[in-house]
């Protein structure tokens, strides 16, 4: 196959029109159009970048690579013919290489959508590797509203180290936080350090209740009675949660 041939061929493999591939090299449709019919060709520095979006070597777009050296890379993608605002109801796209898909529900190496799944992945409901968004699960987890993951961080976060309002986690840091190690301004763990109320193991903070691994066991009565002393206008769920942990 020829330049021509091959371009045409690229393009629809991707499910781009003419216009849409001219805006992602940066020139028009007509020009797009002059290179698959073979009117014109693109200079060194254009086909380069036309090999580079396709994931190809120029010899291969050009046509000079030779049958037997051609590397066959994995790859696949589906849009749905269904449109949302022109968006993609489903874009599926993965495999080796710069594989991105965007949708209503979107699926690939790199995601973005209302619902994205991918190694990166960005929406308002994320799972991915580095996940971004208003609810999130990854390795790398950041969610506006909740994250779940080995380093989760957002409103609600849970995970191996957990930073967020409230966040749970083997290392916690947040407004409220529960954890082997825990930091916060309210703190509740093994080693429990918090600006004003610590509950735990071993715990530092203006009003502490260290139960030294379980040797010292505190009355709930008590531990009402030194919070409410310390601070009188605690909200009251608060003070709930640390009696609850009393006998």
């Amino acid at each position: 196959m020829n330049f021509s041939e091959n371009l045409m061929r690229l393009r629809k493999q991707k499910g781009l029109s003419q216009e849409e591939l001219g805006y992602e090299l940066d020139v028009t449709r007509q020009t797009i159009s002059k290179w698959e019919l073979g009117e014109t060709s693109p200079d060194l520095n254009k086909a380069k970048a036309v090999a580079d979006y396709f994931g190809v070597s120029v010899n291969e777009l050009v046509g000079y690579e030779e049958k037997t050296k051609e590397k066959k890379r994995f790859e696949y993608e589906y849009k749905s013919e269904k449109l949302i605002n022109g968006v993609p109801l489903i874009h599926i796209h993965f495999g080796l290489g710069k594989c991105r898909a965007k949708g209503i529900i979107a699926i690939g190496n790199v995601a973005s959508g209302v619902l994205s799944i991918g190694l990166l992945s960005a929406g308002l409901f994320s799972c991915g590797v580095l996940s971004l968004g208003l609810i999130s699960f990854g390795a790398l987890a950041f969610g506006l509203l909740l994250s779940l993951g080995g380093i989760a961080g957002g409103g609600v976060a849970a995970g191996g180290i957990a930073v967020g309002i409230l966040a749970l986690g083997g290392v916690a840091l947040g407004y409220f936080s529960l954890g082997g190690l825990a930091v916060g301004v309210y703190s509740i763990g093994g080693f429990a350090m918090a600006r004003d109320i610590a509950y735990g193991g071993k715990a530092i903070a203006t009003v502490a209740f260290s139960t030294n691994n379980g040797e010292v066991i505190f009355q709930v009565a008590y531990i009402r009675q030194t919070i409410e002393a310390a601070y009188p206008n605690i909200s009251p769920i608060i003070l709930d949660i640390f009696t609850f942990l009393g006998v």
